[in-house]
């Protein structure tokens, strides 16, 4: 008898050890689950607050009028005469294929004759990439106006330029740089697209096209020149315009 009683109270002592223990884990479960409740709460509170701090504050929306500016506009002008950071462009001839030193010039500038830079051969492949992605649509692979575009029924509407008449060979460098910059007849500007260094590279490429659909044996340096060359040939090459 005295040994059943000794398991029972075995037992009711392991009942009550495990019974506590449950206990005091649940306590520990429900008082975390309450701090993060507060602080969930207080955290969205300051979210809360933050945010509507923010979305209330007092600024002024672009075209939004304005009570406070004589024209009523909030967009305000530039000042004039400020030049913003990395803007400033002080070579003309460079940043406009000008220059505005001449007096006698009409308007008082003139289209520049010459590379405000050297152009070497990687300039010159540069040159032609940037050519065969922004100009040969329109003007064509060779520089003569037949692009696809102008195939396909741009022309209809307006020929784009053939860089090889007599007028374009004649025109200075600084016209081509120009037409890139502004725009010209239906061709908008090119100068959000193209920096002012590509610019002069195309110009470079484009002399280089019309080189090479223009040229004869005496525009070739001595010594890429043949030993010898037919009588009607040279007199052909005499009377062809340079």
């Amino acid at each position: 008898m005295a040994g059943v009683g000794d398991s029972e109270r075995a037992y009711e002592n392991t009942v009550t050890t495990m019974t506590t223990t449950m206990k005091s884990v649940l306590t520990k479960i429900l008082i975390q689950k309450a701090a993060l409740l507060t602080l969930g709460v207080l955290s969205g509170g300051a979210l809360t607050g933050c945010h509507v701090d923010m979305w209330k504050q007092n600024k002024a929306k672009p075209y939004q009028e304005s009570d406070f500016f004589a024209d009523g506009l909030t967009n305000r002008p530039i000042v004039a005469h400020t030049v913003a950071r990395g803007q400033l462009r002080l070579d003309d001839a460079y940043y406009t294929g000008m220059t505005r030193t001449d007096p006698t010039a009409v308007g008082g500038v003139k289209l520049v004759d010459t590379f405000p830079f050297a152009i070497d051969r990687n300039g010159l492949k540069r040159g032609q990439e940037r050519y065969n992605i922004y100009c040969s649509p329109c003007h064509g692979a060779t520089g003569n106006g037949q692009g696809m575009i102008a195939l396909r029924g741009f022309a209809l509407r307006r020929q784009p330029g053939n860089y090889h008449t007599d007028r374009l060979r004649k025109m200075p460098v600084g016209h081509f740089f120009d037409v890139i910059t502004n725009g010209y007849g239906t061709m908008y500007s090119y100068a959000s697209r193209i920096t002012p260094d590509d610019r002069w590279k195309i110009v470079a490429y484009i002399r280089a096209l019309q080189l090479s659909q223009n040229a004869n044996v005496a525009d070739a340096r001595p010594q890429d020149k043949p030993a010898s060359q037919p009588k009607n040939e040279q007199a052909r090459n005499d009377r062809e315009p340079r």
